[in-house]
């Protein structure tokens, strides 16, 4: 989770990979309206995520119940929303992709063919909510490896799931992965 730019997909796929889970790209799911508004530079409303973020937790709870480990990604920049993707079950962990303005613009403006315009980054930074007193959250710097990302997060899924207090409260053995 995290702002455009920084790394929600490549670190979604590269975990999912790691810990054999199934990536759900959450920018795939966002209806047209939403997208069309995006491309305009337009920043979503909660209004406007509210559908889809009900729909990324339904994805989730399918994945969680055939038995498989969803790694979503997705921006989940309020608290509100996490609260919605927590919904999918027990179990679900987030790791906040932490990084600067500057370095979210200077990537979102260098990615070709992508839907979210750089002008939106500052409305992503004034409606993010650091998880700082959440359960279940990593929170590691964007700019690092993407590798030592992936053995961080992994180590500490594996942790949290080894924790009698803590892993089996607030991961229940790690079944989903935002």
């Amino acid at each position: 989770m995290g702002v455009s730019g920084c790394g929600k997909s490549s670190v979604a796929a590269a975990v999912a990979q790691q810990i054999g889970g199934r990536l759900i790209e959450g920018d795939a799911f966002h209806p047209e309206a939403n997208l069309r508004k995006m491309t305009l530079g337009q920043p979503l409303t909660d209004d406007d995520r509210a559908g889809w973020l009900d729909r990324l937790s339904g994805l989730m709870t399918a994945e969680i119940g055939q038995g498989g480990l969803p790694v979503l990604a997705c921006s989940a920049l309020k608290a509100r929303y996490r609260t919605v993707l927590r919904r999918a079950g027990p179990g679900i962990g987030f790791l906040f992709l932490d990084l600067d303005r500057d370095a979210a613009a200077m990537r979102v403006a260098t990615r070709p063919d992508h839907f979210m315009p750089a002008s939106l980054i500052d409305s992503q930074f004034a409606a993010l909510e650091r998880p700082s007193d959440e359960p279940a959250v990593l929170t590691v710097d964007a700019t690092a490896p993407i590798d030592a990302i992936v053995r961080h997060t992994e180590n500490w899924l594996q942790a949290l799931a080894e924790t009698p207090q803590e892993g089996a409260e607030a991961m229940s053995a790690a079944r989903a992965l935002v």
